[in-house]
C-alpha cells in the first residue's frame, strides 16, 4: 500500500437497476520520460499503467493508461448498480513498483 492520495466520488444512494456515476482522481506525477530537468538530465519514466475497478468481486472498468495521460490521472465512468453488497475496489498499478488500492461502498436506498 503506498502513501498515494486519491479521490473517489461516489453517487447519492441508489437503488439496484440505477445507473450511476463513479469519479476517480489519484495523486501521481504520470512523468513520461521524455523530459529533462532544469540541469538537462532526463527524467525518468513515472507512469501509472493500469486501472480497474470492481463491485463484489466483479471487474467493471479496467483502463490502460499511456504516457499522454496527465499528471494526477482523473477517469469517470457510468455503473449499474447490482443487487450485490455494493464493495467496489479501485486499484491503480504502474513503473516503479506504483500500486494503490482504495475501497468504498455504495449507498443503498
Amino acid at each position: 500500500m503506498s502513501t498515494t492520495r486519491a479521490i473517489v466520488t461516489l453517487p447519492p444512494p441508489a437503488r439496484p437497476g440505477d445507473v450511476v456515476e463513479l469519479r476517480v482522481l489519484v495523486s501521481h506525477p504520470m512523468e513520461t520520460g521524455y523530459r529533462r530537468d532544469a540541469d538537462g538530465r532526463m527524467l525518468p519514466r513515472d507512469l501509472i499503467r493500469r486501472f480497474r475497478c470492481r463491485c463484489d468481486g466483479e471487474t467493471v472498468i479496467e483502463a490502460e493508461l499511456h504516457a499522454a495521460v496527465a499528471a494526477n490521472p482523473y477517469l469517470a465512468f457510468w455503473l449499474q448498480v447490482g443487487e450485490g453488497q455494493g464493495r467496489l475496489e479501485f486499484e491503480w498499478e504502474g513503473d516503479n513498483g506504483f500500486a494503490h488500492r482504495e475501497t468504498r461502498t455504495l449507498s443503498r436506498r
